[in-house]
């Protein structure tokens, strides 16, 4: 017991009862929640080249596309375009097959005119079909190569609209060494360069350019820009052209494209309505060829192009900045119609379609001098 008066001392607090902890050991530490194992102190990371590892500096902001180089890059894909247009040019210019002396100068030829004027012949040619096509798109058999339709393009120098004039085949004319027959004869005796002194003999108009197209190419080119569309102003069924069409606006494959143009069924005077589906149906498919929709996609200008080229035969002097001319004139909605007629006259080969001499002439000046062509002329064709 301790004295009196000496100070208290206070007993330690006893412990809790149960099992003792155990001091950590030395270098243990957790690691995501989990004891590390090993008793070795942790080490720093360390760099791939063995040194410690630096903490990364934070990321900086985005850099922003300048507008130099903005300009650069659309300035590098104008030029990649102007370069593929060139060599697209230049290509398609050597592919286009020339017609030798077609357009060769004779004594009494009509002396050049202001504007341009452009023959334009579709041939019956069955050149590049095989007994299966001809089948298919009901072509026939026939031998040798005549005139299926024959038109006239007048392009002003001016801003007038451009005139499309159909010369139906079975026109009677002078035929220079024939005598008076059909036109189309004068394909078929001569080929095209009787044929385009014909029609220049007839009209007083001087001939710039030729172009000819044959069945197989005119297929060609209407599947190579998808189809055409057309408004079928009455429903047809001509199985000798093939055709079976419903009245109404439609788009057309080649095929039927080519016996739309081709039947003489419906109106009281077929070939007069041969004409007028003729000219609509080149009219609509030229439109098409010059779209952007179709020039500016490559799938389409290049396979477009290329049946072109194969489809078409010109006179020697034309080449494809010429074509391209014919193209912007005939996308420039031109004025159409036939050449005034009335009346039939007894030729070599039959009974032809005599024209109004009164009205043709006034239609023929007017392209010779370059001026807009009188309404009731236009009216009557």
């Amino acid at each position: 017991m301790p004295g009196a008066g000496a100070p208290t001392q206070k007993l330690p607090a006893a412990a809790p009862e149960g099992p003792a902890e155990a001091p950590p050991r030395r270098g243990s530490s957790r690691v995501y929640g989990r004891e590390r194992a090993g008793d070795s102190p942790v080490r720093p990371l360390r760099s791939r080249s063995g040194g410690p590892a630096e903490p990364r500096p934070p990321k900086g902001p985005r850099k922003k596309i300048s507008g130099k180089a903005i300009l650069s890059i659309i300035a590098g894909f104008l030029v990649l375009l102007l370069v593929a247009g060139v060599g697209l040019f230049f290509w398609v210019d050597s592919r286009l097959t020339g017609i030798d002396g077609v357009l060769d100068e004779y004594e009494g030829r009509p002396a050049d005119t202001p504007g341009t004027n452009w023959l334009l012949v579709g041939s019956d040619s069955r050149k590049g079909l095989t007994a299966a096509q001809r089948k298919k798109l009901a072509t026939g058999r026939a031998a040798g190569q005549r005139t299926d339709s024959m038109m006239l393009l007048h392009i002003p120098e001016g801003s007038d609209a451009p005139t499309l004039v159909s010369l139906p085949r079975d026109s009677a004319i002078t035929i220079p060494g024939r005598g008076r027959d059909k036109l189309n004869s004068a394909y078929a005796f001569g080929g095209p360069k009787l044929l385009a002194r014909t029609v220049e003999n007839a009209t007083g108009v001087h001939i710039d350019h030729y172009m000819e197209i044959g069945f197989a190419g005119f297929v060609d080119i209407v599947d190579a820009v998808g189809g055409v569309e057309i408004n079928v102003r009455a429903a047809v069924n001509d199985p000798k052209a093939g055709l079976k069409l419903k009245k109404g606006t439609q788009v057309l494959t080649g095929s039927q494209a080519l016996g739309y143009v081709r039947t003489r069924k419906g109106g009281a005077l077929p070939d007069f309505e041969r004409t007028k589906r003729q000219r609509q149906f080149l009219s609509a498919v030229v439109k098409k060829a010059a779209s952007p929709g179709v020039l500016l996609n490559p799938f389409t200008a290049i396979p477009l192009a290329a049946s072109a080229t194969d489809a078409v035969e010109v006179d020697s002097g034309t080449g494809a900045f010429t074509m391209l001319s014919l193209g912007l004139a005939m996308g420039d909605s031109p004025v159409t119609t036939v050449v005034p007629f009335g009346g039939t006259e007894r030729v070599a080969s039959g009974d032809a379609v005599k024209w109004d001499r009164t009205k043709a002439l006034a239609l023929f000046n007017a392209l010779k001098e370059d001026k807009p062509v009188p309404k009731d002329v236009v009216d009557a064709g």
